[in-house]
């Protein structure tokens, strides 16, 4: 006679149940996929719908950013949900770890590099050389100390943008060069006939991948981003934080 385990057929049990309900998710997470994209219209890339543990939403992520939707896509929420009991907010914490991009997984091939001190610190900024806010960024820059400055030329604002990039990395001392356009109003050199190297394209794409949409925008070692200009004090305290 057999024996049944009777502890076995309930982990079986259990287990035939939970691969069950995640089967039945990920149908009805593809179903709402469909459905939103077809509404939305093909100017809105849908990358994944998830459903959530809450308020029966379904997540839906559109590049960059999070939106929330009903199981039936009749419904369009935009906007953060807190957890009131924890007080975290759940759409920044998701969307924080959607666009994260650690400083040593980048292409810095692609980037002007700047020590300053003993460059222990890191810091990665995408700029436009025709952004007046990259520029007033460029000028706090100048009195920080013991750091290492990835400045990707993210040509994005006007036509001319890619011009300007091109002859900073062109010319033969591309840090210098940058900071004489951003900070000190001085002209770069127009780039040489015979410099085929310039890697507006790549910085373009890259920008792209990582749902940046405008300048500047920091990059911290750890991964995290602020968007938009930020003064000194604001810098030296994220710097400090993921020491």
């Amino acid at each position: 006679m057999k024996i049944i385990n009777k502890s076995s057929l309930a982990v079986s049990l259990c287990m035939s149940l939970i691969l069950t309900t995640a089967c039945a998710q990920s149908d009805q997470s593809a179903a709402v996929k469909k459905m939103i994209g077809s509404k939305l219209g093909a100017d809105a890339k849908v990358e994944s719908v998830t459903k959530t543990p809450y308020a029966d939403l379904y997540e839906v992520q559109v590049g960059g950013d999070i939106i929330y939707t009903d199981a039936k896509a009749n419904y369009l929420f935009v906007g953060n949900v807190i957890d009131l009991k924890t007080k975290q907010n759940l759409t920044k914490t998701k969307v924080d770890a959607l666009n994260k991009m650690k400083i040593s997984d980048m292409p810095l091939d692609l980037a002007i590099k700047q020590v300053k001190g003993n460059g222990k610190r890191e810091i990665a900024i995408f700029e436009d050389p025709n952004c007046g806010y990259c520029k007033k960024l460029r000028t706090e820059l100048q009195k920080l100390d013991n750091v290492t400055i990835y400045t990707f030329m993210y040509d994005i604002l006007s036509e001319d943008s890619a011009v300007k990039s091109k002859n900073v990395w062109c010319s033969g001392d591309p840090s210098t060069a940058w900071d004489d356009l951003m900070v000190n109003g001085k002209k770069a050199p127009d780039a040489p006939a015979t410099c085929m190297t310039n890697p507006h394209q790549k910085i373009l794409e890259l920008g792209a991948k990582l749902h940046i949409t405008g300048t500047p925008t920091i990059f911290f070692k750890d991964g995290s981003r602020i968007p938009g200009y930020v003064d000194l004090p604001a810098i030296e305290k994220k710097l400090a934080s993921i020491q």
